[in-house]
């Protein structure tokens, strides 16, 4: 739901200043993903994420190369790699506030080369999923979250 103050300013054409004055205005797509090119092959982002984040600590639960798996079934499609990681300090800690964000942790973050050769790192915005699943009083929470995972996302695809 927009505020009439986000509609006046979107109104007026300060997208930016709306952003950063609401933080909990999403800058993602409506689908609540978060879309990144990256300048490295689907294989070298994910090793790229998979690096960063346990360097700081994270788990990495599984990595699925769903070409591979692709592959073995005789069906081809383009470099696909999913890797899914978390931390349990933060997502339990989202958990407390709607056990129903369960659903969406640990995170995910997919790599994807498209038609035209460009790849991908798209992961979900913890924004969208805190409005999804209705989190209240953890604000602090899913800031650390966002901005954690646009510095491992970025540090991937830089």
């Amino acid at each position: 739901m927009i505020t009439n103050t986000i509609k006046k300013l979107l109104t007026a054409g300060y997208l930016l200043i709306a952003l950063f004055a609401y933080p909990s205005v999403s800058s993602a797509h409506p689908d609540g993903l978060i879309r990144l090119k990256s300048h490295h092959s689907v294989s070298v982002t994910i090793d790229r994420l998979q690096t960063a984040l346990q360097a700081r600590g994270m788990t990495i639960f599984k990595r699925i190369n769903h070409a591979a798996g692709g592959k073995k079934a005789g069906i081809y499609i383009r470099p696909t790699q999913l890797l899914i990681f978390g931390n349990p300090k933060i997502g339990t800690k989202l958990m407390q506030c709607s056990q129903q964000a369960a659903i969406d942790l640990p995170q995910k973050a997919l790599a994807y080369k498209d038609k035209s050769g460009q790849v991908w790192l798209i992961y979900n915005d913890p924004f969208y999923m805190a409005d999804r699943h209705h989190i209240k009083g953890c604000k602090k929470v899913i800031k650390k979250f966002s901005h954690a995972l646009a510095h491992f996302t970025k540090t991937a695809v830089e």
